[in-house]
């Protein structure tokens, strides 16, 4: 039970920082796509930022990793036998979204995210009606949650650096017209 409960609780970290993203991905992609050409110049930027704020949460569950390895029994946390090592490898492949060559496409980064969002509909599919498998798909729905509010956060500072540095390229730049 107690190795039961460990990869469980360690595929749910996995989940918190990733499942999220397609539903972010979704949205940004809405609101790129919107009629309104207003906000078009703005909507190829948030295509573009997608699979930097996939790697910045890549980056923070990277964080977390190192801080298990550091805190924790190194054996427990990368042992061999552990089943949600392969994920935990996935999941930290997320960083290489950094690289320009990477992010050019963000369907990659949807795809890469689709692993953890696939475990979530796992569990609404495979879980019995049970009490306990009511408990699970709680339990995953709040995960979910935090997620796509982790992949927002993520996103929304990844813009507000992206505006902040423009306007400051154009206060330098109209301050050597001068």
């Amino acid at each position: 039970m107690g190795d039961d409960f460990s990869v469980y609780i360690e595929q749910l970290e996995l989940l918190t920082f990733f499942s999220g993203y397609p539903l972010v991905y979704s949205i940004a992609h809405l609101i790129a796509n919107s009629r309104s050409g207003r906000i078009k110049p703005f909507s190829d930027k948030l295509r573009s930022l997608l699979p930097y704020a996939y790697a910045l949460t890549g980056t923070l569950f990277m964080g977390l990793v190192f801080r298990e390895l550091v805190l924790d029994n190194v054996n427990r946390s990368f042992a061999p036998s552990n089943p949600v090592l392969i994920l935990k490898i996935w999941g930290l492949l997320s960083i290489l979204f950094w690289i320009p060559f990477l992010n050019r496409k963000p369907v990659y980064s949807l795809i890469h995210s689709f692993i953890f969002f696939f475990l979530i509909l796992k569990d609404i599919l495979m879980r019995p009606g049970s009490g306990s498998g009511r408990d699970y798909i709680r339990n995953d729905m709040k995960i979910y949650t935090i997620s796509f509010i982790i992949n927002v956060i993520s996103l929304a500072v990844l813009i507000l650096i992206y505006f902040i540095r423009t306007k400051r390229n154009r206060n330098t730049m109209t301050n050597t017209r001068l």
